[in-house]
């Protein structure tokens, strides 16, 4: 048993706990030891409700993509009335599938 831990330690396929400190397994959502949500592979940590609003209410200014880091794009996008309102509404669709990425290229896939 103690064996196996040390190997899987090894082999990368552990991680910390972002609220105990514990090692867990990478791919945990949660901790089982202290039941902290856990940052994800592949995740933002901007959530997908701001977003949503930021892009219904204001999409054609940029400002959800200044939420998500894309200053260049949110420039462009302010510049622009939102590509004219087809960028923002593209945006909103991809939001709203859950396709949308961070500035680091990470979904957001947490709703709040």
């Amino acid at each position: 048993m103690i064996e196996e831990k040390m190997n899987e330690a090894l082999q990368g396929n552990m991680a910390f706990c972002r609220g105990c400190g514990k090692q867990i397994h990478v791919t945990a959502i949660t901790c089982p030891n202290c039941g902290a949500p856990q940052q994800t592979l592949g995740a933002s940590d901007k959530k997908i409700v701001p977003a949503l609003l930021l892009c219904f209410f204001v999409g054609f200014l940029g400002v959800h993509r200044f939420y998500v880091g894309k200053v260049g794009t949110g420039i462009l996008q302010l510049l622009t009335l939102g590509g004219f309102g087809i960028w923002a509404l593209i945006d909103f669709i991809l939001i709203v599938t859950g396709s949308f990425k961070d500035s680091d290229g990470n979904k957001l896939t947490q709703w709040s």
